[in-house]
């Protein structure tokens, strides 16, 4: 008796274990009704075709510009994020032209299943080759500027692909279980300790690969502007901080700046700092 209640107890426990898995790697869509158009900005509803076969949607805002920047929402989010929306505005009305979308399993984008960070790439590089082969003119130089999971891309995106010329990552997570373990709490009102069961469900869902953006530290040699904030829930400052300190060992143009916000959330508490920031930056380096 005893026996098959223990067995009846980790049969419910990997059931519920398998469920979190699930619900973490298919996140609920923010889709809302806002477009660019609410802000007096004309643009282009467009459909970006992934290299592994997804469709991803997005707006294209031709400000005349050889100079492109995209924004990478984070986990949960989309082109419709409460961060996002300021900065295509503050982008577009600075002249540059801004390619916005929807990562894969995210707002209107194809995709069952979100791989924070891994898959997410094949989106930016989709999202660059649409770029180069239909605005030609526009995209001579490009800049990102990512938020948590889009800021993982974004470092990813500098090493890894030479069309991307400089990245702004606010809070990019550094190591993946200990984020993970972390949102699991923040997004769920979980135990942490259970990530640790949930990660292997999920990599087998979703057949991701674990990525680590600490392991960039010593490969991105591109201006990149860090953004961490002390109140983070999620991603520790000291993180952000020991990528910096490695990086900038090899990149003189790494810039860290630290402040009281929580996770992605500078551009709230000092919106318009934070949106100078970033102009200097890109008028800088991009």
């Amino acid at each position: 008796m005893i026996l098959e209640i223990i067995l009846l107890a980790l049969i419910l426990f990997f059931a519920f274990i398998f469920v979190v898995a699930y619900k973490m790697v298919t996140p609920p869509r923010e889709i809302k009704n806002w477009t660019p158009k609410d802000a007096e900005i004309e643009y282009e509803e467009v459909t970006i075709p992934t290299s592994d076969g997804l469709k991803l949607k997005g707006w294209w805002i031709d400000r005349g510009s050889e100079e492109t920047i995209i924004p990478l929402h984070g986990y949960t989010s989309s082109r419709w994020g409460f961060y996002i929306i300021p900065m295509i505005e503050t982008l577009a009305k600075s002249g540059y032209n801004v390619l916005a979308f929807d990562f894969r399993a995210h707002g209107e984008s194809e995709g069952k299943y979100t791989t924070v960070g891994d898959k997410e790439l094949i989106d930016l590089i989709s999202a660059i080759d649409w770029l180069k082969k239909e605005k030609p003119s526009s995209a001579k130089r490009i800049g990102l500027i990512g938020y948590s999971m889009g800021a993982m891309v974004a470092i990813r995106a500098l090493a890894e692909d030479e069309r991307v010329c400089c990245a702004v990552a606010d809070s990019p997570p550094m190591y993946l279980d200990k984020t993970g373990a972390r949102s699991l709490k923040y997004f769920a009102n979980l135990p942490e300790w259970l990530y640790y069961f949930v990660k292997p469900i999920s990599k087998i869902i979703t057949g991701a690969k674990e990525v680590n953006p600490i392991g960039y530290a010593d490969r991105v040699k591109k201006p990149l502007l860090l953004i961490a904030g002390k109140k983070d829930p999620i991603v520790k400052v000291e993180e952000i901080k020991e990528f910096y300190e490695r990086n900038k060992k090899i990149n003189p143009d790494v810039e860290l700046w630290i402040t009281e916000a929580a996770h992605v959330r500078t551009i709230q508490l000092m919106p318009e700092e934070y949106k100078e920031k970033v102009l200097q930056f890109f008028e800088k380096y991009l």
